[in-house]
């Protein structure tokens, strides 16, 4: 629930605070401040600031670990209704004080429709692809420092052996070795052409780099190749950079990838699982438990879970778990994540080389057949 009081609307941010039990309700009440009003409140003499724009401390609990979870009600007002507002006013200054992360935040109904959540979710991407029932595949092209033209030759193998969606390495941008237009126009070549022999709608995702003016442009030319879905850093290219472009392209699903989220000290399922979501993200790839970062298994759960729960009538967002992801894991994960999954594979793919056709095959025949426990 979000707190309202004398007609005004709050949110409300949970933080994770390292503190001693003397300190924390100063503590509390420093962020409280830091996040709304920024100044002592002493001199602060409208009564109007003071009533509906500081924050107010909601409640201080003792997590028994040497930290403490406080929630604290912010105006609504101060976010604009604009997505780096929002993030500014939940996170922006305290982000920089490092014995403190934002855990979660309870938005009000009238925010969360403002921003609107998937345009396709896991219902559009399942469409896309012609997959009812079953998780989904990925894979992604990769090294960095490959041509288009051998870019473009992995694509056509990996599609070849029915994958649903390969995506661009999210280090792919225009860089003078692989120009996005050439990658592009390389890529969704060959997949169609495999495509068109294997039956299957796979899909190539291309990644988007730059500033505004040039996602656009990515994005258009995307779309003018018949390319339906484009892969996205929203922390690198900027959140309101992003929700520009989700809400400038409707028809395209947008799949979000993590690089930098680990710089925000954020909970993992509040930005990628949550807030990715809330600002459009289709699909939302994030580190699988086991693989090459530190994600534990809870933390994977709770993540999936928020990006797709019921949420005030948000489309549910897509779970990707991926990082260092092979083969011999995919039952495992398909019983702990259910049907409504991207599993995305990538060097463990491509390390079958000459094989990489069979490998992929592989991958899509032991998803499409697992029965789930």
């Amino acid at each position: 629930m979000t707190a309202r009081e004398s007609g005004v609307t709050r949110l409300i941010a949970t933080y994770r605070i390292r503190s001693d039990a003397s300190s924390i309700e100063a503590r509390a009440r420093a962020i409280a401040v830091e996040q709304s009003v920024e100044m002592p409140v002493s001199a602060i003499d409208d009564p109007r600031v003071l009533s509906d724009i500081v924050g107010r401390v909601e409640s201080i609990g003792d997590r028994g670990d040497g930290s403490f979870e406080a929630r604290i009600a912010l105006s609504l007002a101060t976010t604009g209704f604009e997505s780096g507002q929002l993030m500014n006013m939940l996170f922006g200054n305290t982000s920089i004080q490092e014995d403190v992360s934002l855990d979660d935040v309870m938005l009000p109904p009238e925010l969360i429709r403002a921003f609107g959540g998937p345009r396709h979710g896991i219902g559009g991407l399942r469409a896309l692809c012609g997959a009812r029932g079953r998780a989904l595949t990925c894979s992604a092209l990769k090294p960095q420092g490959l041509a288009p033209e051998a870019l473009g030759a992995l694509a056509g193998r990996l599609a070849e052996g029915g994958l649903d969606f390969i995506k661009d390495d999210h280090g792919l941008a225009d860089q003078a070795y692989s120009p996005f237009a050439e990658r592009v126009r390389a890529c969704a070549k060959a997949v169609r052409k495999a495509a068109a022999l294997t039956g299957v709608r796979t899909q190539y995702v291309p990644s988007l780099s730059g500033h505004l003016d040039q996602l656009r442009d990515e994005t258009r030319l995307a779309r003018e190749e018949g390319l339906a879905s484009v892969l996205i850093a929203p922390m690198v290219v900027g959140i309101p950079s992003f929700t520009a472009l989700v809400r400038e392209f409707p028809d395209m699903a947008f799949i979000a990838h993590p690089a930098l989220a680990g710089a925000s000290r954020m909970a993992p399922p509040l930005l990628l699982g949550k807030l990715f979501r809330l600002f459009g993200a289709d699909a939302t790839i994030f580190p699988n438990h086991g693989g090459r970062f530190s994600y534990t298994p809870e933390t994977c759960r709770l993540l999936a879970d928020a990006a797709r729960a019921p949420w005030d009538g948000l489309s549910p967002c897509l779970p990707v778990p991926a990082g260092g992801m092979v083969l011999a894991r995919v039952a495992e994960m398909l019983d702990f994540y259910g049907p409504d999954v991207m599993l995305l594979i990538g060097g463990g793919l491509l390390s079958a080389r000459d094989a990489l056709g069979e490998a992929a095959g592989i991958f899509a025949e032991r998803v499409a057949r697992h029965v789930y426990r």
